[in-house]
């Protein structure tokens, strides 16, 4: 098993569809793969052996997913590293996942001084680099297949966010990104006369398995961007190419107030939602403006994508849908524990997409299974009797004031309700009194006048006394990851330090 099969199929069936759309440039699926055979085979040249790291940090482009589909051909494992990493960030990585060869932008040189050569990297491709991009694929063959991998062998490490001390390096095999990258084609009823526009960073879990490989497999069209730039993203739309959109919340959230919004998705057929949970009151919006679903989905990157969809045939708003063929979830307590539908507990899952473990760090790996193959999620949920998904919320997230507990996603969904909010984010806070106090930082719409003292009162009416935010900060803008999550930890974080 090799996921870059999936490349070698497509353009079995499909050679002159298109396969990647970057600008004005478009590339078939023959084309895809020579340049994806020529760069695997110049890569087998200059000492690439099966199992060997070899890293990419660099922004979306066309030569990402050549890159990416290439070190599988070669038999390597891919380590996906996000392209903003710090000049530290970067160098502790590399440290960390020890790739022999680096895929990058000249820009990043002067970052891995001293990590080249004595065990370290080998070689940076890169333009001012020990060698470039096109020279490797010049020195290849055209005609080559994946070397075959077992379906338990690394394929891929994909880094977390690490919200305290060292990022964890999430391995995932051949067998954990196929499985789901299928699940999301099926779901989707992707084909391929579909394209998928992908403005999200291709380092993470959501935009190179859920996003490009189920859309390679499918044989459909991937239109990539370099990132999210609105006027970019509408004018790509507005062309009416575009079949299957991808964003986050807070794009979402800033759609819902464009003028038109109707005409310009009218020839998109499915738009799905990732990385945070989003209020239903946008949901509602969305579909009232475009007559579309917004599609959610449950994953991590631990689970390579996809768990539960939200399905088209009987898609139910603030749910994230049912489990996927091949995977189980379970609702369990503190203790471990199953607990009976209904009942809100940690989400723990299994099935062919659970991560193989963490790399050098068997200590989280144990922890991060119940009886070894039940992955703890972290997240709250609540299983229905017809088997739907609810997240309730993150369990680090959960508020305790006055010995009750808030849930800020409950919160939040109620803030949403108020018409003068864009954005909302809610977070517990120290307190003498209550040991915590829910605070809620608020973006307000343009030209709409809204004060702490109206939205508290609006919240009354909603919410039970205690849920109720004691402190309102209003705000341009959140912190946000290179993904588009907002970004709750650095918000409490900086929160604290004005208030020391």
């Amino acid at each position: 098993m090799n996921v870059a099969a999936n490349l070698e199929t497509s353009t079995l069936y499909f050679p002159k569809s298109p396969a990647l759309v970057t600008g004005e440039k478009e590339m078939t699926y023959a084309e895809f793969n020579d340049r994806t055979n020529r760069l695997a085979t110049g890569l087998l040249k200059m000492g690439l052996r099966p199992g060997e790291h070899v890293a990419i940090c660099a922004s979306n482009s066309e030569e990402w997913p050549i890159s990416y589909f290439a070190i599988l051909k070669a038999g390597g494992v891919v380590i996906s590293l996000a392209s903003l990493l710090s000049s530290d960030e970067l160098r502790m990585l590399l440290e960390h996942s020890k790739p022999r060869f680096l895929f990058t932008n000249s820009e990043r040189l002067k970052d891995i001084d001293g990590l080249r050569g004595n065990q370290g990297i080998e070689k940076v491709i890169c333009p001012d680099g020990d060698i470039t991009f096109d020279h490797v694929i010049s020195s290849g063959l055209s005609s080559f297949r994946s070397l075959e991998r077992d379906r338990t062998d690394t394929a891929v490490i994909l880094y977390t966010g690490g919200t305290t001390g060292m990022p964890k390096g999430v391995m995932l095999t051949h067998e954990n990104i196929n499985h789901p990258a299928h699940n999301v084609a099926f779901c989707e009823r992707t084909t391929q006369g579909d394209r998928a526009l992908c403005a999200l960073p291709l380092h993470h879990v959501f935009a190179v398995v859920h996003i490009m490989t189920s859309t390679i497999m499918s044989g459909a069209c991937l239109e990539i961007l370099p990132g999210f730039d609105m006027e970019t993203v509408l004018s790509v739309i507005e062309a009416g190419q575009v079949t299957k959109f991808f964003a986050v919340p807070t794009v979402y959230t800033r759609f819902v107030t464009l003028d038109h919004l109707e005409q310009i998705m009218r020839n998109i057929r499915y738009c799905f939602c990732s990385g945070s949970a989003i209020a239903v009151e946008i949901m509602r919006q969305w579909k009232e403006r475009t007559g579309l679903n917004m599609h959610e989905g449950y994953g991590m990157t631990e689970t390579a994508s996809a768990v539960t969809f939200n399905h088209m045939y009987r898609h139910v708003p603030g749910s994230v849908g049912t489990v996927v063929p091949g995977c189980e979830v379970q609702i369990r307590d503190a203790a471990g524990n199953i607990l009976e539908t209904g009942k809100e507990g940690e989400v723990c899952m299994r099935g062919p997409n659970m991560m193989k473990g963490y790399l050098n760090n068997p200590e989280a790996t144990e922890e991060a299974f119940w009886e070894k193959v039940w992955l703890r999620s972290g997240d709250i949920g609540v299983l229905d009797e017809d088997g739907y998904l609810t997240i309730v919320d993150r369990l680090k997230d959960l508020i305790i004031t006055g010995g009750e507990n808030v849930y800020p996603r409950e919160v939040e969904e109620a803030i949403y309700l108020n018409e003068g909010v864009a954005e909302c984010a809610v977070i517990g806070t120290p307190d003498k009194v209550w040991g915590e106090r829910v605070v809620a930082y608020i973006i307000p719409k343009v030209d709409v006048s809204i004060t702490a003292d109206g939205l508290k009162a609006f919240l009354k009416t909603r919410l039970a006394p205690f849920k109720v935010p004691k402190e309102y900060i209003f705000t341009t803008e959140f912190p946000k990851s290179t993904a588009g999550k907002v970004l709750k930890r650095e918000i409490k974080r900086q929160h604290l330090e004005k208030n020391k």
